[in-house]
């Protein structure tokens, strides 16, 4: 009996030894946050290539998740600052008090307001042509129209803009100056902003913290109107995206959401200090498409990962 019990236990630790414990299975936030790590090594490598200063923000408005790349670094924002003066103008047109702008009050053209880069206002006849606020937005949008610009500027006032700003928390979002006013930027008077504080404006607007559901889709719906941008370069047309991409000397930006069905993202990426503006251009590209890539995945997949297309008749 002795003899039998000790030849058990015997068998019992060899058994037990020769084993590997089972690994704890790998949950679906784990697995996801693999994605996660993959898209920061694109970004990364991305920006180790470029011959310039890069800085990202992109958020995941399903799940809060972020990633963040120099993203409280201050960048020149060119034509991007135009989301907090098309932000202030829906605000005011929703408050609509009686200082406050709408967008269906009229404007008459006048050769006084024009500059340079005006590809639609420049071509209306002073005097006689008149629009509305809305229509203004929509060059400023659409084209980066200037002198669109300057008017709703005007209109809905630089204060404003910025205290709409300070209101969301968001003290290095600045418009400083007009479009195309040399002297006030050789003064150092920049319209500023940071990937973080831009990331949250739109998701601020988007959430519902700035503006009604109407105003707020209305407000996207502007945003989202076909333009020439970095963002949407290497993704399908199908892809909704509503952002306002930037351009001065040595500097590219783009801002916007990325409406990926069950899986809508921020993304803003500036650059500034290029050696070549183009490969900015690239790099805010490839970006935006890891990104989508990434999100695409997560927005079709199942929690366990598993994709299945409409015609997938696969068991």
């Amino acid at each position: 009996m002795f003899l039998r019990a000790i030849s058990l236990l015997l068998a019992l630790s060899t058994c037990a030894g020769g084993q590997t414990a089972p690994a704890p299975q790998q949950t679906v936030t784990e697995k996801q946050a693999v994605l996660w790590e993959k898209l920061a090594a694109r970004i990364n490598e991305i920006d180790r290539n470029l011959d310039g200063v890069v800085g990202v923000a992109i958020l995941d408005l399903s799940s809060g998740r972020a990633f963040l790349l120099h993203a409280d670094d201050m960048f020149p924002q060119a034509s991007s600052i135009k989301i907090a003066v098309l932000a202030e103008l829906y605000h005011q047109a929703q408050e609509s008090g009686p200082k406050d702008a709408k967008l269906t009050d009229l404007y008459t053209v006048q050769s006084s307001d024009l500059v340079p880069d005006s590809d639609i206002m420049g071509g209306l006849t002073p005097g006689v042509t008149r629009i509305t606020n809305r229509d203004l937005a929509t060059m400023m949008v659409a084209v980066s129209d200037n002198s669109a610009t300057n008017v709703l500027i005007d209109r809905v006032g630089m204060k404003n803009v910025n205290d709409l700003m300070a209101s969301l928390g968001l003290t290095h979002t600045l418009l400083r100056r007009k479009m195309m006013d040399i002297q006030a930027a050789s003064q150092g008077r920049e319209n500023i902003s940071t990937p973080r504080e831009m990331m949250t404006v739109l998701e601020d607007i988007y959430n519902g913290k700035v503006l009604n559901k109407a105003m707020t889709e209305d407000f996207f719906k502007m945003l989202s109107t076909h333009k020439e941008s970095f963002l949407p370069r290497l993704l399908p047309d199908s892809v909704r995206i509503a952002n306002k991409p930037g351009e001065l000397e040595a500097v590219r930006n783009d801002s916007g959401i990325v409406f990926v069905p069950n899986r809508p993202y921020v993304i803003c990426v500036m650059t500034t200090y290029l050696r070549n503006e183009r490969a900015g251009e690239d790099a805010i590209s490839r970006i935006s498409e890891a990104a989508y890539q990434t999100f695409d995945r997560l927005g079709r997949g199942s929690e366990y990962g598993r994709v299945v297309s409409p015609d997938n008749s696969t068991p």
